[in-house]
């Protein structure tokens, strides 16, 4: 976590995160008018940015994910979910470049390889489905709207632009970049990798932590599952208080798997 910290010190990140940040919300705004889902969300191409400014400018990326997705927010309208959106929008710029670290090996993430492909799809829907757990989760426990509905609908969304749009944009900007040395590790040489080890650690509780509550937001939200050991009260639509107590631990269990890489 030290490098979303140290990048407010570095002017350069200041600025990548403003570009970053520009960037998104700038395509994002104009989609708000193509709803996928009326009243819900709508089409966003604009979700392959993050993707690719997290591989180019890593947490600058990350704030500037965070920051581009509300103000966008501010063009849709605002609710208390927005606060948690903010968040999740966080961990979907943070966790690519993260999880390429531990497994692309030094790889380039425009690698044509099978198995850079499947690394820098792992890498994107580690972030896709942390971000939908999140954004779901709150949704159901604020008696919004069911985990069901947006923890799959931003799932595939991201995912539709990450593997569709990014890695063109990835393979048109990333050798000048990387050429211009402003790639993060060149722009931030002062923040170390923990050992492997803990990283693998912090990733496989990243893994078990959103992929549980991903299974169970959307078997409690639907009513599939009703757990037996809470009292019958509690059990009723729109299950907000199942999917807060036995989703929300998940969700910790995934941050700090997060928080160790």
């Amino acid at each position: 976590m030290s490098d979303l910290r140290l990048m407010w010190r570095n002017t350069r990140m200041v600025v990548l995160c403003a570009i970053s940040a520009a960037l998104y919300a700038a395509v994002l705004v104009p989609f708000k008018v193509v709803p996928l889902i009326p009243g819900v969300t709508e089409l966003r191409p604009a979700n392959a940015i993050p993707i690719v400014c997290s591989f180019l400018f890593g947490p600058a990326a990350a704030w500037g994910s965070a920051i581009g997705n509300m103000i966008g927010d501010f063009f849709g309208g605002v609710s208390p979910g927005d606060i948690f959106g903010f968040f999740a929008n966080l961990a979907y710029g943070w966790i690519p470049y993260k999880v390429w670290e531990l497994i692309g090996r030094g790889q380039s993430p425009i690698s044509r390889s099978p198995l850079g492909i499947l690394k820098y799809a792992i890498a994107c829907l580690a972030a896709s489905v942390l971000c939908a757990d999140l954004v779901g989760w709150a949704d159901n426990v604020l008696v919004i709207r069911p985990f069901a509905m947006l923890g799959n609908v931003i799932i595939f969304n991201n995912m539709v632009s990450a593997l569709v749009l990014s890695p063109f944009i990835l393979a048109a900007v990333y050798p000048r970049v990387k050429k211009g040395r402003m790639l993060y590790a060149d722009v931030m040489p002062e923040v170390k990798l923990k050992p492997v080890g803990i990283r693998a650690c912090g990733f496989a509780l990243l893994i078990a932590g959103e992929g549980g509550a991903w299974i169970f937001g959307n078997l409690l939200s639907t009513g599939y599952w009703e757990p037996k050991f809470l009292p019958a009260w509690m059990i009723v639509a729109p299950y907000d208080k199942p999917v807060a107590i036995i989703a929300g631990p998940f969700l910790l269990l995934a941050f700090a798997g997060l928080l160790m890489m």
